[in-house]
């Protein structure tokens, strides 16, 4: 390709048209343009493809886990992770993630360390990629009836039945499933350490964070979308002067009530 004679914006398009191994295979002959403005995208060009490949190296990492446990003779890896232990009001919701083997989904970690927009577009990418995805929903009264930490590990078995595909290994973040005739591991901090692990906190935050914006239709004065649940002032302040609603977790409101 002869850049020589196309216009920068030409070169621009041309290279955006581009799949990302083609766009960095120009790098070279655009550091060679004796424009500015060519040099400058040949640069953003190279950071590009140092970062895609660093990401790549940080997912290896992430994959390390599930490749010891592959090694091992299982197959299918189930990753859980749950979303709404803490909040006042909602359900805990749980995922259950399986994964193709050493499947590069770029942006894959713990969701606690992603922005909103990028666990939105993440979700779409796992759902996309997973060869089965299982959630379980728990809500406010049963929590109030077995507890948090018990209601927590409900959701994870229904995650784990509602998935298409059955787990021959479950990696799961800090809890150890009871009364489950499948493989597991516990991992303490395993979203930051396990890709199944990480999507599977990707699903369960979006899934709930999905669920709770939609109370605000119908208890607009609470402002859940904002907080999602959780105890903020402004969500304190609103429970004390509109009271509480069935959403509302009764067993870690005791002070209030």
């Amino acid at each position: 390709m002869d850049f020589s004679k196309m216009s920068f914006k030409e070169i621009e398009k041309h290279i955006k048209a581009l799949d990302k191994d083609e766009r960095f295979s120009y790098i070279n002959i655009l550091e060679q343009d004796s424009r500015k403005n060519v040099k400058g995208l040949a640069l953003k060009l190279q950071k590009e493809k140092e970062r895609i490949h660093n990401e790549i190296e940080r997912l290896k990492n992430l994959w390390e886990i599930e490749n010891n446990i592959f090694a091992l003779g299982y197959n299918m890896v189930a990753g859980l992770d749950e979303a709404g232990r803490g909040p006042l009001a909602g359900p805990v919701v749980a995922a259950a993630v399986i994964l193709p083997k050493n499947e590069m989904i770029l942006g894959v970690d713990d969701s606690k360390k992603l922005s909103e927009k990028k666990r939105d577009e993440l979700f779409e990418r796992i759902q996309e990629s997973a060869l089965a995805i299982g959630v379980g929903i728990i809500d406010s009264n049963i929590i109030d009836k077995i507890n948090i930490f018990n209601a927590t590990k409900l959701a994870m078995k229904r995650a784990i039945d509602s998935l298409k595909i059955k787990p021959d290994f479950l990696l799961i973040d800090a809890l150890k499933i009871t009364d489950i005739n499948i493989k597991q591991q516990s991992i303490i901090k395993g979203d930051s350490k396990s890709i199944s692990i990480a999507a599977a906190s990707i699903i369960a935050k979006v899934t709930r964070d999905n669920l709770v914006k939609k109370y605000e239709i119908e208890y607009p004065q609470y402002k859940f979308s904002k907080h999602k649940g959780y105890g903020t002032k402004e969500h304190y302040e609103a429970i004390e002067k509109y009271g509480i609603t069935p959403l509302h977790r009764k067993s870690f409101l005791k002070n209030i009530l």
